[in-house]
């Protein structure tokens, strides 16, 4: 039998990809609600003391990121309405949400510093990729390797300026 940490890692994790699968096929009314709902209940029931500032903060790097390779033409989203005019509220839920991972399932892979970068660099062009297919969002084609080296660099840089409480610990 697993044990209630383990069980709080993987419910934590399951609730980010349900919170994804929501955002990127729902749209923006779904993102605001049940991407609002699970920010809501993570803050409730998981998150650690001051965690809300690191997802706040991550968050508002999301629009700066995302926003501004939208501005430079890496996203086409039609006639989507955008946050700011930067983004459409789904995609820009996406990053709040996976903050709520970094002090918990992903907490073991801030340890390892090029791992974290190899599963950035793999992941987050994934995500990306898969996002777009699902909501019909075209990308350029240097988005991708672009996000690669983003999401590499985000990735390192958790792990080298993790805030102050030991990860998992």
């Amino acid at each position: 039998m697993a044990s209630p940490k383990w069980q709080a890692l993987v419910l934590n994790a399951l609730r980010f990809e349900a919170g994804w699968l929501l955002c990127v096929l729902g749209g923006s009314w779904v993102a605001a609600i049940a991407g609002g709902s699970l920010l809501a209940w993570h803050l409730w029931r998981c998150a650690w003391p001051g965690e809300w500032r690191f997802i706040t903060g991550f968050a508002l790097l999301g629009l700066v990121i995302d926003g501004g390779l939208q501005r430079l033409g890496g996203f086409d989203f039609n006639d989507q309405r955008m946050v700011l005019g930067l983004l459409p509220l789904w995609l820009w839920m996406l990053w709040p949400l996976f903050a709520t991972l970094v002090y918990h399932s992903l907490a073991w892979l801030w340890r390892y510093p090029l791992l974290a970068a190899l599963c950035g660099a793999i992941s987050g062009p994934l995500s990306y990729y898969g996002g777009a297919l699902l909501a019909e969002v075209t990308l350029a084609a240097w988005l991708l390797p672009v996000q690669a080296l983003i999401w590499a660099i985000l990735c390192v840089g958790i792990s080298y300026f993790k805030p102050m409480r030991q990860w998992g610990e």
